[in-house]
């Protein structure tokens, strides 16, 4: 199990919806589709990206080693500051429009709810 994903299962007990498991054991049992908010920014804490995915660690990644062009790519900005898990892509594409509307402040205190330090939570 990859660093990034046990954070998410640490975050997820923590902070949103209990971890999916197995009904077999206490072994965490991804959903057949897990999807993710995140928000990204520089190593500033000055510029916020938010996006949606359904693999967090290869997105992460690819935001890091520069492999996305536009505006990630052009602000290096690649620091995971905040995340959230859904089961449906539809509810993850309404949060993330949701957080798109917020204003600075707002999305600054959304990060602080989980990343008070704004410390990046990807390790690789």
């Amino acid at each position: 199990m990859t660093a990034c994903l046990q954070i998410v299962i640490a975050r997820s007990v923590a902070t949103w919806q209990s971890p999916h498991f197995s009904k077999k054991s206490d072994i965490y049992m991804p959903n057949e589709k897990t999807y993710f908010i995140y928000l990204l920014t520089n190593n500033y804490n000055n510029v916020l990206y938010a996006g949606v995915t359904n693999d967090l660690n290869r997105r992460i990644t690819e935001h890091k080693n520069k492999l996305i062009k536009g505006f990630t790519k052009k602000y290096n900005v690649s620091k995971l500051v905040y995340f959230e898990e859904f089961t449906s892509i539809d509810e993850a594409l309404n949060r993330e429009k949701q957080i798109k509307k917020w204003n600075r402040n707002r999305k600054n205190e959304l990060v602080e709810t989980i990343n008070k330090e704004w410390v990046d939570l990807y390790r690789e």
